[in-house]
């Protein structure tokens, strides 16, 4: 009876680990470079994610203030399966008066925004 409870207890943990992998996988912020470009400002990041095809994948960054506030987003339209770690940039983004820093975060097509934001520090002239 003993080993029956053991074999049920070990099927249910591996149950409930199938069920929320992504939840420990969210995609990864690698680098971030921002520079003033034009009258805006050029991000590039860097993400990383275990992306497996169309049904879980790295879809998205945005740019926010420290308040919150979207600053602008780069959507991802595919997956990128064999290309790990990847850069997108995003361009034009108006940076309010006197703010130093933002945030970028970034958001998966399953677990949406997950994982740990990057503060930026914006330095003018590069």
């Amino acid at each position: 009876m003993k080993h029956h409870l053991l074999s049920l207890t070990l099927v249910a943990a591996g149950f409930g680990a199938a069920i929320h992998p992504a939840l420990a996988d969210g995609p990864v912020i690698e680098r971030v470079e921002a520079e003033p470009n034009g009258m805006g400002w050029r991000f590039d990041v860097t993400l990383s994610h275990p992306d497996t095809g169309w049904d879980h994948y790295a879809d998205g960054w945005e740019i926010l203030t420290p308040e919150g506030k979207s600053l602008g987003m780069r959507k991802l339209h595919h997956p990128h399966v064999d290309e790990q770690p990847f850069t997108r940039s995003l361009s034009n983004i108006m940076i309010p008066d006197g703010l130093r820093e933002v945030t970028v975060r970034a958001r998966c097509s399953v677990d949406g925004w997950t994982g740990e934001p990057v503060t930026v520090a914006l330095t003018p002239g590069g």
